[in-house]
């Protein structure tokens, strides 16, 4: 978004900022939440995209948007699904991050830096 020194531009794009927040809390969008109870000590968050040799969480989700619980820092992040699924993309692409995780292993998911998932 562009910078803008403007009052009257600040106020436009803060209302924009409510009305969004007004239909996502409304349930205008389809939301998944998840809960992570080790991000708050690794930094990292795990998302899943297969288990037991089938699509799961991030592929197989028709949710818009993930809200990230991170267990005891009591905080959560929301994160658009297309965009995540766009970096994620790059990350299988390059062989990035990619893990085994969940019950026993039996799930794979990149296990990302939260930093890099909040940064464009």
């Amino acid at each position: 978004m562009k910078y803008s020194r403007s009052f009257n531009h600040d106020v436009k794009v803060g209302l924009l900022g409510e009305d969004w927040a007004k239909e996502f809390f409304s349930g205008e969008f389809k939301l998944e939440v998840k809960f992570d109870s080790m991000a708050h000590t690794s930094g990292n968050l795990f998302i899943e995209y297969s288990s037991r040799g089938k699509p799961s969480g991030i592929a197989a989700t028709d949710a818009e948007y993930y809200l990230y619980i991170i267990a005891e820092f009591n905080y959560a992040i929301i994160l658009n699904v297309e965009n995540l699924k766009e970096r994620l993309r790059f990350y299988y692409k390059h062989n990035m991050y990619i893990r085994n995780g969940g019950d026993d292993d039996t799930s794979v998911g990149f296990l990302v830096p939260i930093q890099e998932l909040l940064t464009v």
